[in-house]
């Protein structure tokens, strides 16, 4: 039975790929200017307005962006990296990637970003860096986790993926660390069919990432270190740039969503938002208790309402990083059992907000 007039599936979410995005692309395509041109530093400069002026550098991925992070900081063989194990297994393959080892630490069961006592006892003498991830759009303890990275000489790199215009006590994510890592993968708050961007304040940081990008080279054919090719293609870029404009709207109407499903909702708590902290949900995620996630998920697509589960296996438990004499993680470990993340995207309406409550609630078991 359907809890409201319309049968029509609501998804989990939905990339927003209208006529602007197909015309800028197809201006691009025209012109034939296609990789990191005149696009992509447009995109750069319009990017740096979100994160407080920071110099900005478009890359292929988020993936690359991190990995590029910590090779620029020279991160690498011998150094530990602590890293949530509760994240997108790309926060801990980063590391690897550079040849480094990562260190998992627990996390909140408020917000399911670090928690900065954890990470304290996780660091060690090989540990060189952190990297925060900035769970869901919610941004992470930074203003515990900075001062602990200070004390003990540690580089911060920002995981902030899926937080585009989240912020702390003011200050927009990807501006605490040395360096700040966005994803423009299709679903996330904003994309550019895929890509990423680094942010950072060290212009000697970022001469070092465009290098690293680019084959090693700004001038062609004058290698000056070794690189690879994680160049951004003037087409993601110009898609990049339409979707940025329409950011912040979206970010608006994904907090409005979120602020009726917290009154709508009954039966599961709605999500922890952090004193000072701007959540910009990419997801909106409750626990579901008593290992009922599971029958929940059922009823919900059995009244066409998506849902997903970020992230059903820990990072520390899958097979490229299992270790069996790893620190016991407790919360990661209620989380990953117990999150699901419904619907909040901007295309959503009154009444689709109305029809995913009313079936949260119901599969809750309220009636």
């Amino acid at each position: 039975m359907l809890v409201s007039g319309s049968n029509l599936p609501i998804p989990a979410a939905r990339p927003v790929i209208g006529e602007a995005e197909i015309e800028a692309a197809v201006r691009v395509l025209r012109s034939g200017l296609v990789i990191q041109g005149p696009e992509v530093a447009a995109f750069e400069e319009e990017f740096s307005e979100l994160v407080g002026g920071r110099t900005c550098v478009a890359v292929n991925s988020g993936t690359s962006a991190l990995q590029l992070s910590l090779m620029a900081l020279g991160i690498g063989p011998g150094d530990e990296v602590v890293v949530p194990s509760f994240s997108f297994a790309a926060t801990a393959n980063a590391v690897r990637l550079v040849g480094a080892e990562p260190v998992f630490a627990d996390i909140t069961p408020e917000t399911y970003c670090l928690d900065p006592a954890a990470v304290s006892a996780a660091v060690g003498p090989r540990t060189a860096a952190l990297i925060p991830v900035h769970l869901y759009g919610h941004p992470a303890a930074m203003d515990r986790l900075m001062p602990l990275a200070e004390r003990h000489g540690l580089a911060v790199v920002e995981d902030a993926c899926q937080a585009h215009g989240a912020a702390l006590h003011g200050l927009p994510v990807g501006t605490f660390g040395r360096a700040g890592c966005f994803s423009f993968y299709p679903t996330k708050n904003m994309h550019a069919l895929e890509g990423g961007m680094i942010t950072t304040a060290d212009h000697q940081l970022a001469r070092t990432l465009r290098l690293l990008r680019n084959q090693g080279m700004e001038q062609r054919y004058e290698n000056e270190i070794v690189g690879a090719n994680l160049r951004m293609t003037d087409v993601a870029a110009a898609v990049g740039r339409v979707q940025l404009t329409q950011l912040p709207a979206w970010t608006e109407q994904r907090r409005a969503n979120a602020k009726v499903l917290d009154s709508r909702i009954e039966g599961l708590s709605a999500p922890h938002v952090a004193d000072g902290a701007r959540h910009v949900y990419h997801q909106y995620t409750v626990a579901v208790p008593d290992g009922r996630r599971d029958a929940v998920r059922q009823e919900l697509a059995a009244e066409g309402i998506g849902s997903a589960v970020y992230y059903p296996t820990p990072i520390h438990r899958l097979t490229p990083f299992r270790d069996p004499a790893g620190p016991p993680l407790p919360e990661t470990e209620r989380a990953a059992a117990s999150v699901l993340s419904l619907p909040v995207h901007p295309a959503l309406g009154p009444g689709d907000l109305e029809r995913i409550a009313r079936a949260v609630s119901i599969a809750g078991g309220v009636r």
